[in-house]
């Protein structure tokens, strides 16, 4: 007889063992890195404590877990959503449309990370658990949801498997796009640079030199290295950009606290000194195969700093430390020409109202042609050469 899979909520991870979590999350990591540095417990937990998540955030901590016969098969980063900050792949306007038909859209479930446009796993499955777990934790979201009464449940920057299984729960699949920086074996920048066509080569190297001509230096820091002091100066970077950009900052302060604890043998700070001063500096979490470029700040301006360290100094240390890939975040077309293309993210979407979930289902079907088309469009305008006519001097 099968054993029935029990599905639970807690308030929040720190109500589950670190180790009993990551055992679903990364259990790769026995044996060095996790693959997806954010869905460790370590980073999650620094979410809650520091108070980035939870009362007043708008992001109510749920995560989920599956047990059969009392051992834990799966978890998931659930959580109860109130707005729709936060999430990068955006559905405002299923919100506003929801609403003029006089439904209440919020409060959402929502499997993500906070904050975090990174393709992971969502669904965390203990090894040799996969179909059981995310069978269990597919159909788990959409009972809570009915059961609440809730409009949607929503799964964001899953790998491309998971919005697929997602599709046979039910759940609808959607294509975005962002830009990654792919590693094709080279053995330094240069390297990298010769595959690009000579003009695009030329304006990179002017770039760098203008950008590290700012009258100071550039430091990489991380695990022992990254001190409290890196941190304040930090939180003034970061405070500025999260003011121009969401009006008030993701991360509470207290979250760099927490990161100097239990992340900073997870993060890469690419930092900018000048005149005994700390003036800019870019933010990555470091994954077994990818560098995740999350955060950026300067309380001065210099001509291509930011574009050099969050792009070009996130390259050289790819490439110094064997990573396949570097995730620059979301959005930004200005990453393509420095190296980076647009590739195919993926999301799935559980609709409660049938009416609501046929009209999203039309509109996604003629966004992923628009999505594939972009794609195709911004390929063909990258740096790389396409003839050895390009590459004459």
């Amino acid at each position: 007889m099968t054993e029935t899979v029990e599905i639970s909520l807690l308030s929040g991870v720190c109500d589950i063992p670190a180790s009993d979590w990551d055992a679903c999350a990364c259990p790769e990591a026995a044996s060095g890195r996790p693959s997806d540095p954010f869905t460790t417990h370590r980073f999650l937990a620094a979410l809650e404590v520091s108070g980035s998540v939870g009362p007043g955030t708008g992001w109510t901590p749920r995560p989920m877990v599956a047990r059969r016969g009392g051992q834990i098969i799966a978890v998931a980063p659930v959580y109860l959503k109130g707005h729709s900050q936060g999430e990068y792949i955006f559905d405002h306007g299923w919100a506003e449309a929801y609403a003029r038909a006089g439904g209440r859209y919020y409060p959402k479930l929502q499997c993500a990370v906070p904050f975090t446009p990174a393709t992971g796993r969502r669904l965390l499955t203990a090894p040799g658990e996969t179909v059981a777990g995310r069978t269990a934790l597919l159909a788990g979201m959409v009972r809570v949801a009915d059961e609440a009464g809730l409009s949607s449940a929503h799964i964001t920057f899953c790998t491309e498997d998971e919005a697929t299984d997602g599709a046979g729960a039910g759940f609808l699949h959607r294509r975005t796009q962002q830009f990654h920086w792919l590693n094709r074996g080279y053995a330094s920048y240069d390297d990298f640079l010769s595959e690009l066509s000579s003009r695009k080569r030329k304006a990179l190297r002017k770039e760098r030199d203008r950008a590290q001509g700012f009258g100071g230096s550039i430091h990489l820091l991380t695990g022992d290295e990254i001190q409290p002091e890196h941190w304040a100066a930090f939180w003034a970077f970061y405070q500025d950009t999260g003011a121009r950009k969401w009006g008030r900052p993701y991360l509470t302060r207290a979250f760099f606290d927490a990161a100097q604890e239990t992340l900073r043998d997870d993060i890469l700070l690419v930092m900018a000194r000048r005149e005994g001063r700390w003036i800019a500096g870019a933010m990555n979490l470091i994954g077994r195969e990818a560098l995740f470029g999350r955060y950026w700040g300067a309380i001065e301006d210099h001509p291509f700093l930011h574009f050099e360290l969050c792009y070009h100094q996130a390259i050289d240390w790819a490439i110094a430390h064997g990573l396949r890939r570097v995730e620059a975040g979301a959005q930004g077309e200005h990453k393509l020409a420095r190296g980076y293309l647009p590739v195919t993210t993926h999301s799935a979407h559980w609709l409660h109202e049938p009416s609501f979930a046929r009209a999203v289902a039309q509109y996604l079907a003629a966004e992923r042609a628009a999505v594939e088309e972009e794609i195709e469009i911004l390929t063909a305008y990258g740096p790389f050469r396409r003839s050895p006519q390009e590459d004459h001097e």
